[in-house]
């Protein structure tokens, strides 16, 4: 698999950093529709008596989504901070339960995923492209997950030299004063939300932005302004197409339940695969 590795793993964006400004706005709403977001892909109403894997956890609103889906669940990040959000919004919800483990993990680290056991559900959403080295998480993320179980993947397409300029961009990000990183995230957000109202007014709609921002937080309870700090700072930074996936996936016995492709552009291509063998 020929996927565009990241010039050195050296420079990390902050992701917890990012996820503890955003966890503050975490409310009902957020929790329910990361629920059904949830249920949408695994196609099931409960998640109850399921183990359910969080790899990457974030801000731990889908560990929390899981949890009150009924799943038994273990959360974990090689960001501290992260990990401190999630274990903060266990605490809110549910305090004291046993049911919910979280922890400071990495998916790169072999001996710790051989000690973690098996999941029927293998949750990890736009996080293995963000390691560093992103063939081995893939490999090493198919250990957790049980025969007959699933796994659910976000991962960023590759867009040819779109995805390459985004590389180009993130290193500049994550190389730059707390000033610049502010300007560029303004500017960047300012332009793609310019070029969508351009779009919309040549197809006769309405080019005000606040309905697809109400979409936004419905399609996976994130926050706009969040996910483009995200967006643009987010390094170390790999990206895939979709048969790269369907085929790595498919060598190691698994079978795709349920795709939904970002239309070939720039953004994350969702897997759920179910393993079989």
């Amino acid at each position: 698999m020929n996927y565009k590795q990241p010039e050195s793993s050296n420079r990390r964006f902050d992701f917890g950093k990012n996820w503890q400004h955003f966890s503050g706005k975490i409310d009902e709403l957020r929790i329910q529709e990361a629920m059904k977001s949830l249920t949408g892909m695994l196609e099931a109403v409960s998640l109850q008596g399921k183990l359910f894997m969080d790899v990457g956890c974030g801000s731990g609103l889908f560990s929390l989504a899981a949890r009150r889906l009924g799943a038994q669940v273990h959360s974990f990040d090689f960001d501290p901070d992260s990990v401190a959000c999630t274990a903060h919004l266990k605490n809110r919800f549910f305090q004291n339960d046993t049911s919910w483990h979280i922890e400071q993990g990495d998916i790169l680290n072999e001996a710790y995923i051989q000690s973690m056991g098996q999941f029927d559900v293998v949750y990890s959403w736009g996080v293995l492209h963000h390691t560093g080295n992103m063939h081995k998480a893939l490999h090493n993320v198919d250990r957790l997950v049980k025969r007959n179980g699933f796994l659910y993947l976000a991962i960023y397409n590759d867009s040819g030299r779109v995805s390459r300029r985004w590389l180009r961009i993130k290193k500049l990000y994550n190389d730059s004063p707390q000033l610049i990183r502010f300007l560029l995230v303004t500017v960047i957000a300012f332009l793609l939300e310019a070029k969508r109202a351009v779009g919309k007014l040549l197809r006769f709609e309405n080019p005000l932005p606040w309905n697809d921002w109400k979409n936004k937080k419905k399609q996976r309870g994130m926050s706009v302004w969040h996910d483009y700090v995200d967006l643009v700072g987010g390094y170390p930074f790999e990206f895939a197409a979709p048969e790269q996936i369907f085929s790595f996936y498919k060598k190691k016995g698994y079978m795709l339940y349920q795709l939904k492709t970002c239309g070939g552009g720039y953004g994350c291509n969702e897997y759920v695969f179910k393993k079989l063998g």
